[in-house]
Formats: C-alpha cells, sequence, structure tokens
C-alpha cells in the first residue's frame, strides 16, 4: 500500500486546450496547486502563461506556470499519458456520453499517468479532441451549466481526490496514448486496405471503433497483440493480390507478446 498525495499516487498531467487568456491559465494553476496537482500542459496557448496577470492570478502556483510545458497538438500532450479525461458539458453525436466524475474516480486512481482536458473557454473541447480521450465527465451544475476554467479545474481535481488516503500498487500498466494513436492509425490504414470503409465514411467509422477500443484500456503489450493481427490481415489480402503474378511470400512471423495479466492464484 502507498500513501498518496496526488491524483491516481502519480504526477496527475492537466491539460489546456488552447486557453485564451492570461488570468485564466493563471488561476487554473493555483486551482492544481490547492488540489495536488503539479503537471501543467499547455496546447497551443492564444497568450503568453508567464504574462504578469498569469502570475498575479496564480499566486502561489508561479512555480507551476513557470514549469509548465507547452505543445503544438493534443496528441503530442497526451503521447506518454495512459488515461486521458476529457471534460464537456453537452452531449456529441457518435461519442460516447459523458460521466459523472464518480463513476470514472476508479480508473484515474489506478492510472499510472493520467491526464485531464479542459477545453478553450468559448467552446470548450471540439469532437477532435473528445476522440483522442478515453472517457469524458460532466460536471454536474444547476440549469446554468457554465464554468470558468480555474472553476472547472478545481472541482474535477477535487472529485477525484475524494477518499484517497491508501491506494494499492498498481498492477497494470495501460497503454499510452501515443500506442493507441498508432493503433488507430494502423486500424484505418486496415479498414481502408480490405474494403471495410472508405474515405467517405473512414472518419465516423473509425470514431466508433476508437470508442469501442478506448473502454477496453488496453495494456501495451495487448495493443502489440492488436497491431500484429493487423499486420497479418493486411499481408494477407497484399499476398492475394500478388498471388497472379508471382509465387506467394512467406508469412511474417506474427506478433505474441506476453500480456501483463494479474497473477492469479489456485485454490488446493
Amino acid at each position: 500500500m502507498r500513501r498518496c498525495g496526488t491524483i491516481g499516487g502519480v504526477n496527475l498531467a492537466v491539460v489546456l486546450v488552447s486557453p485564451k487568456t492570461p488570468g485564466n491559465i493563471g488561476s487554473a494553476a493555483r486551482a492544481m496547486l490547492n488540489m495536488g496537482a503539479r503537471d501543467l500542459r499547455l496546447v497551443a496557448p492564444r497568450c503568453d502563461h508567464l504574462d504578469s496577470g498569469a502570475v498575479a492570478m496564480a499566486v502561489h502556483a508561479a512555480d507551476l506556470l513557470r514549469e509548465a510545458k507547452v505543445y503544438p497538438t493534443l496528441r503530442e500532450a497526451l503521447a506518454d499519458r495512459d488515461l486521458s479525461v476529457g471534460t464537456t458539458a453537452r452531449l456529441r453525436a457518435d461519442l460516447a456520453p459523458p460521466q459523472h466524475p464518480a463513476y470514472v474516480r476508479p480508473l484515474v486512481r489506478a492510472a499510472a499517468a493520467p491526464a485531464l482536458v479542459f477545453g478553450p473557454e468559448e467552446t470548450g473541447l471540439i469532437n477532435s479532441d473528445l476522440e483522442q480521450c478515453q472517457l469524458a465527465v460532466r460536471i454536474p451544475t444547476g440549469d446554468y451549466a457554465s464554468l470558468n476554467l480555474a472553476q472547472a479545474v478545481l472541482l474535477v481535481c477535487y472529485e477525484f481526490l475524494q477518499g484517497q488516503d491508501e491506494l494499492p500498487e498498481r498492477q497494470r500498466k495501460t497503454a499510452t496514448r501515443e500506442e493507441m494513436e498508432a493503433l488507430y492509425g494502423h486500424l484505418r490504414e486496415t479498414m481502408t486496405l480490405i474494403g471495410y470503409t472508405d474515405a467517405v465514411r473512414a472518419r465516423h467509422t473509425l470514431r466508433l471503433w476508437r470508442a469501442t477500443l478506448d473502454r477496453a484500456l488496453m495494456s501495451s503489450a495487448e495493443s502489440r497483440l492488436f497491431r500484429g493481427l493487423l499486420r497479418q490481415v493486411q499481408w494477407k489480402v497484399e499476398d492475394a493480390a500478388a498471388r497472379g503474378t508471382t509465387a506467394p511470400r512467406q508469412a511474417p512471423a506474427p506478433d505474441a507478446p506476453e500480456l501483463d495479466l494479474p497473477d492469479t492464484e489456485q485454490n488446493s
């Protein structure tokens, strides 16, 4: 058992996508510090996060601003994360409905490298952002559901910190976002190759597959196993197409990675 002072027992990443004003970034950093989160990531910010206004609103969290990492894309910001949770106040077509944060809390607490993703002040996360998150949460509010950025950061971080004193050591490492994005790129290539989808339907089809596979929370080994299957499918199709003019090629050796399954005990 270990005693935890941060979400998930690790350095939780709070990712702000395209924040507009320095004051909001500073206030969000202060909210993070209040809840014990210290890894601030900014995606294509539209202002200087070290502006005097940001530092003033951060108060004692100015160090978080100075240590913040800036990324050009959300994909790069999430590359080393094994669980990414987006925030939204709206239902989206083709995307899984957002859940109450309490239902997601056990998954965040069990993750080795979780991230919470917040959208721009005016619009929130767009669909293409939410597609890159395995899960989405909606903060319960009254009829007026609009929260400012710092309020949202504070409330979601607080929800995930509730009751977090003693946690068991993590037994299973979930695939990073970079590994899953590579899998989805491979899946799209294979679907196109076998005629499962076309250029018109590909985005919609892949969005449904993303939602399905993200819910599985694959391990790194499981993602490699899945890609091994895709490679074998691709080879079979390409080999069949080549047989009319050349001899059959030797099949590549399929991947058979060891799966990091939890240990089990047999009862005598």
